[in-house]
């Protein structure tokens, strides 16, 4: 089971993914990632009640703790979220039940009967403080009116209705949507929104994060709020921005934009992210087996790293960071032009295509390597 440990793991969050999109719409960037953490700790969870029982299995996982206050805080319903416990204690059955058929358990089904009543009792025990700290969670939200006006927020998202005395702010401006995490989140968003003139309405989702708009009657250029905030931005602020938008669709549709660039903010922590830079790419991550598609045929070609392949592509990433000038690329590398030019035909000929026609999707074909890379994880399906 520890040999198939990372293809459980992308199994069961693609199951539990589908549909995983908050009553808000759209997609919650932080949210899905903390899914996948979750995913990750209850199969940890599972497979220690496999090797030692369920006493050593422990308590469960602070992850999938936090992962239920975090799902109360984003409107996802309860039974969601218990229903994905169990899809995914399923799979985990059904991959025990695979390995016990190619194993001498098969002759031995007190001891299968017993790793599976583990796994049942342990299911039960996770249910149980997941349902704990959810209710808790709710109660919590109920009592705070800063939570309270996240709620009509999020239902406002969601397609809903709010007033503007009930928001203290005005839905016909242009509006840009910012994504701020850090502990200075809230304070950051106050500063931008006071410099540009403009009026904010702000809430936090979570300790450390927060949903911001930034309304006025004109738009808001996001190059002046990355110059505004370019003396707070570092290592304790990160930043995703949508496009000016206007109106209530423009607002919405301008949150989604941020969502979309958080996405990737997550994966490739940077302190500024503007949706514009990343649309393409950040498109392409909402599917994970088009994404890991489009790794495949224009990365798997040009070869491993030990075998030439990562040459190839610090080629070409150079020469796209050049704006496709050879000569530029090659004094980059440290290498003539005539290496560079050489290391593209070989490109071109492992591609069987010319790469002036397929050079949109190579560059985020390399780009979501990287992401994968530095996040130390499978990030798409191969």
């Amino acid at each position: 089971m520890r040999l198939r440990r990372a293809e459980l793991e992308q199994a069961i969050f693609a199951r539990v993914c589908d549909g995983a999109r908050s009553p808000a719409g759209g997609e919650d960037a932080e949210y899905l990632a903390g899914l996948r953490t979750a995913v990750a700790a209850a199969i940890d969870h599972g497979l220690a009640g496999v090797e030692s029982g369920e006493e050593a299995a422990g308590s469960a996982p602070p992850e999938a703790i936090a992962q239920a206050r975090r799902a109360a805080r984003a409107g996802v319903s309860l039974d969601t979220v218990l229903r994905r416990y169990v899809l995914g204690s399923t799979l985990l059955s059904d991959f025990l039940m695979q390995e016990a058929d190619h194993s001498d358990f098969a002759g031995r089904p007190t001891v299968l009967r017993d790793v599976m009543s583990t796994q049942a009792a342990l299911l039960e025990g996770l249910m149980t403080s997941i349902t704990s700290e959810y209710t808790s969670e709710i109660a919590r939200l109920e009592r705070s009116p800063e939570q309270r006006r996240a709620a009509r927020v999020q239902r406002l998202l969601a397609g809903g209705s709010a007033s503007t005395a009930e928001l203290g702010y005005e839905l016909d401006d242009w509006h840009v949507a910012i994504i701020a995490r850090g502990v200075e989140a809230v304070d950051s968003l106050r500063s931008v929104a006071t410099a540009l003139g403009s009026r904010l309405l702000c809430v936090r989702n979570g300790e450390d994060a927060a949903w911001g708009w930034l309304g006025r009657q004109r738009a808001v250029a996001v190059k002046d709020i990355e110059r505004v905030l370019s003396h707070e931005l570092g290592a304790t602020l990160s930043l995703a921005v949508g496009e000016p938008a206007a109106g209530l669709e423009g607002w919405r549709l301008t949150h989604r934009q941020a969502q979309a660039a958080f996405r990737v903010a997550l994966q490739s922590p940077r302190p500024f992210t503007r949706y514009a830079d990343v649309a393409l790419l950040a498109s392409v991550m909402q599917d994970a087996v088009l994404a890991g598609s489009l790794v495949e045929i224009y990365l798997s070609p040009l070869g491993n790293p030990d075998n030439g392949g990562a040459v190839l592509r610090q080629t070409l990433r150079a020469y796209f960071a050049a704006e496709r000038n050879a000569s530029s690329a090659a004094s980059a590398l440290g290498v003539t032009r005539h290496t560079v030019e050489n290391r593209l035909r070989t490109v071109e000929e492992k591609l069987g295509q010319a790469l002036r026609t397929r050079q949109a999707e190579l560059e985020v074909a390399l780009r979501l390597e990287e992401l994968e890379d530095g996040a130390g994880k499978t990030l798409i399906r191969r």
